[in-house]
């Protein structure tokens, strides 16, 4: 078993489902960043997804991109996430997964890129703009260094295609709830629960839901359906008030927030 896979059977056989939070890497700088990830970690996180800045991200709302222009801004790049993240990794108990663009991954070389990755703690990569009919180079040099390379389902993905997705998906599967980019909204989709059904019916990988999910309510709609829960745009939001708030204080708020959501997830009706 991966990684990831060990976190998902353990939360299997425990009856719970995942909580797994999104950080963008540097934001306002990377020791700020460490400090964010252990205290999720302390929270309860099943896992952390970790977003490399990118000047051109293809799915993420104003929040966080404007979060990664703030990162790129103060020179963070991807190998001075990675080397944050070694210093890291060793002291947690919640995987990192890695969210990153395909165009960093190429420019260092796919082989070289996931063994840095590896060598940092990663245990998974989300590459959202890889498509499946490209993705089989970097599944490879995944799955050679015990890597999971995480694929992503749209709503408006078509369900032969998400399918195919699923059958090369690796660690578990990202199920974007909205049609569009990241961002907290009021309301979730109607159709979003009978599309994670059926999904649910197609593959064994675990499924988890992100994008737009930020209350209580939103999670206790998508626990029953789903093996686990993503927040990222309502963690961030926390993050950018620095300057208006102490660091410690912005600690503090991230804390109760994922603690109410955490506690929001029912037991697992397997």
């Amino acid at each position: 078993m991966s990684t990831i896979e060990k976190v998902f059977d353990k939360l299997r056989k425990t009856g719970r489902k995942a909580f797994m939070p999104f950080v963008t890497a540097g934001d306002p700088d990377l020791g700020f960043t460490t400090e964010l990830i252990q205290a999720l970690s302390d929270a309860g996180s099943s896992l952390i997804e970790v977003g490399v800045p990118y000047s051109d991200p293809i799915a993420d709302g104003p929040v966080i991109q404007a979060s990664y222009t703030r990162a790129l801004q103060r020179g963070v790049r991807s190998g001075d996430v990675l080397k944050s993240l070694a210093g890291i990794t060793p002291r947690l108990s919640t995987p990192v997964v890695l969210m990153v663009s395909y165009a960093i991954v190429f420019r260092r070389g796919l082989g070289e890129f996931v063994d840095q990755a590896g060598q940092a703690g990663v245990a998974g990569l989300i590459v959202p703009d890889l498509p499946i009919e490209e993705c089989e180079p970097l599944r490879e040099a995944c799955d050679q260094r015990g890597l999971d390379l995480v694929q992503l389902i749209t709503p408006t993905t078509p369900r032969p295609r998400a399918i195919r997705i699923a059958q090369a998906g690796r660690g578990f599967l990202y199920y974007v709830s909205v049609a569009g980019i990241t961002g907290e909204r009021r309301e979730l989709p109607k159709g979003l629960v009978e599309n994670l059904v059926w999904l649910r019916g197609q593959t064994s990988l675990p499924i988890c839901v992100g994008f737009g999910i930020s209350r209580p309510e939103h999670v206790r709609l998508l626990a029953p359906v789903v093996d686990g829960i993503i927040v990222g745009s309502a963690i961030v939001r926390h993050v950018a008030a620095i300057g208006e708030k102490p660091r410690s204080r912005i600690l503090e708020e991230v804390r109760d927030h994922v603690a109410e959501l955490i506690a929001a997830l029912p037991p697992s009706c397997d």
